[in-house]
C-alpha cells in the first residue's frame, strides 16, 4: 500500500455535531458549534411601501456580504460579516465583557441545528427591483423640464 493510500485508509469520518436532544446534561451547544450566530447580524427594517423604499434597499443590496429578507411580515438587514472577538475555536474572546445583545442571546432558539428560511429573500438590487416593479403601481416617469427648441429665454430684470 502507498503512502498516500495508507493516509487516506486511516483518516476518520468527520465528527457529526450532536442534535440538541442527544447533548448530555450540563454540556452547551456552543461547544459544538461554528460560531454561526458570530458571523453576521441582522436589524430589522421598515417595510417598503414606496419606490424610494426599493430604491434605499436596492443601495443596501449593492454593498457585499449583505441581503435583505422578510420573516413573519418583518422587513431585516442582514449583514454576513465575522465579529472580531470570534477566535478560531469558536468561541467568544470577550465573553466575560461581551455586549448586552449577546449576553441576552439563548442558545434555546439559536440556529445551531437549523437551516435559514425565509418567506422572501432578495441578495442583488436586481431582485428587489424586479419585486417593486410587480408589489408597486408603475412608476411615474418625471417631466421633461428641457426648453423647448426654438422659444426664447426671457429674462427679467436686465
Amino acid at each position: 500500500m502507498t503512502a498516500t493510500a495508507t493516509a487516506t485508509a486511516t483518516r476518520r469520518p468527520p465528527r457529526r455535531k450532536p442534535t440538541r436532544e442527544e447533548l448530555k446534561p450540563g454540556e452547551c451547544l456552543c461547544d459544538h458549534c461554528t460560531g454561526k450566530c458570530c458571523r453576521y447580524f441582522s436589524l430589522p427594517i421598515d417595510t417598503p411601501t414606496t419606490w424610494d423604499d426599493y430604491d434605499s434597499i436596492r443601495w443596501y443590496l449593492a454593498h457585499q456580504h449583505v441581503l435583505i429578507y422578510v420573516e413573519k411580515g418583518t422587513w431585516y438587514l442582514l449583514v454576513m460579516t465575522r465579529c472580531n472577538y470570534l477566535r478560531s475555536d469558536n468561541r467568544c474572546g470577550i465573553y466575560f465583557n461581551r455586549p448586552g445583545i449577546c449576553r441576552e442571546y439563548k442558545t434555546t432558539n439559536c440556529e445551531y441545528d437549523a437551516d435559514w428560511s425565509f418567506d422572501k429573500i432578495f441578495e442583488t438590487p436586481e431582485q428587489i427591483w424586479e419585486y417593486a416593479e410587480a408589489v408597486l403601481p408603475p412608476r411615474r416617469r418625471p417631466r421633461d423640464r428641457t426648453p423647448v427648441e426654438g422659444l426664447p429665454i426671457v429674462t427679467i430684470g436686465e
